[in-house]
C-alpha cells in the first residue's frame, strides 16, 4: 500500500527543505517555449547555492534560491541559468510520513508547471 502524501503548510516550510534531487514526474508547458533547459529537464538537483538541470543528454549548471512575499510568506524559487533567469512559486509541497517520499510542484510566470518526485 503507498503512502498517503500529505500537505506542508508553505509558509512555515524551511527553505533546505526544498532542496535534494527533483525527478521531473509532469509538465505542463501551456505558453512556455519548450526548447528552454528547464521545459526539457528530466531532473532538478536543488544543491547548496547550486541547481544542475539534468537533461537527456546533458546537464546545465545554474545558482538558486529561495524567496517569500511580504504579505503571505509564500516561497518563490529564483532560478539562474546561463541562457535564462525565472521565478517559480512553490504552490504545493507533500511528504509522506513513512516513506520520505516528497511531491513539490512549481509554477513559474511562462505558465509551465512542474510537478517533481522524490525519490
Amino acid at each position: 500500500m503507498p503512502d498517503t502524501l500529505l500537505d506542508v503548510n508553505l509558509q512555515q516550510v524551511a527553505d533546505q527543505e526544498l532542496a535534494g534531487t527533483w525527478r521531473v514526474a509532469s509538465r505542463v508547458l501551456s505558453q512556455a517555449d519548450p526548447t528552454t533547459a528547464l521545459a526539457c529537464a528530466t531532473q532538478l538537483q536543488l544543491q547548496p547555492q547550486q541547481l544542475v538541470l539534468v537533461l537527456d543528454d546533458s546537464s546545465v549548471v545554474g545558482h538558486w534560491s529561495v524567496e517569500r512575499d511580504a504579505l503571505l510568506s509564500r516561497p518563490y524559487l529564483q532560478l539562474s541559468l546561463p541562457e535564462q533567469t525565472t521565478t517559480a512559486l512553490v504552490t504545493r509541497l507533500r511528504r509522506s510520513a513513512m516513506s520520505g517520499q516528497r511531491a513539490l510542484t512549481l509554477y513559474f510566470h511562462s505558465g509551465m508547471e512542474l510537478q517533481l518526485v522524490q525519490p
